[in-house]
């Protein structure tokens, strides 16, 4: 069991389906996405530089790793439970799990890498100070930093 973290509800549509009723397999890392999206932005993070809270706004997945547990059949909302393994100076690794409405099933879980890129260069470039402070309720006890 994992301590800490935030939960997030998100929606599994319709167009979110396979052939067989099922969550198609790519959609398990949007779902993780729209979470991970929906906490940020009600700190004020934006994608748009002009109207972020943050400076960091241009964070790329360099690396996404999902294992599949049970599938998700029919439209519905599963959570996506989450927090930070680790902060580096240029990286984070978010772990996560994908859970059923009651959050008795684990549907998938695993992690995702995310680089902090300089908006003109596209090169990594260190977390600001404000990120990393509300970054603190995501860290789980004794997550590396630095």
């Amino acid at each position: 069991m994992i301590d800490g973290g935030h939960f997030e509800p998100v929606q599994v549509y319709f167009d979110d389906l396979d052939a067989m009723g099922l969550l198609h397999n790519a959609r398990y890392a949007l779902l993780v996405e729209r979470a991970i999206t929906a906490y940020w932005r009600r700190l004020g993070w934006a994608p748009d530089p002009a109207q972020s809270s943050f400076k960091d706004v241009f964070l790329a997945v360099r690396e996404l790793k999902v294992t599949y547990h049970v599938p998700i059949a029919g439209v519905g909302e599963p959570w996506v439970h989450f927090w930070i393994d680790r902060l580096g100076n240029t990286s984070g690794v978010y772990g996560f799990r994908v859970l059923s409405a009651d959050r008795s099933t684990v549907h998938a879980e695993g992690y995702r890498v995310n680089v902090n890129l300089d908006p003109g260069t596209f090169r990594p470039t260190p977390f600001s100070d404000e990120l990393r402070i509300a970054a603190q309720p995501l860290l789980l006890t004794g997550a590396a930093a630095g």
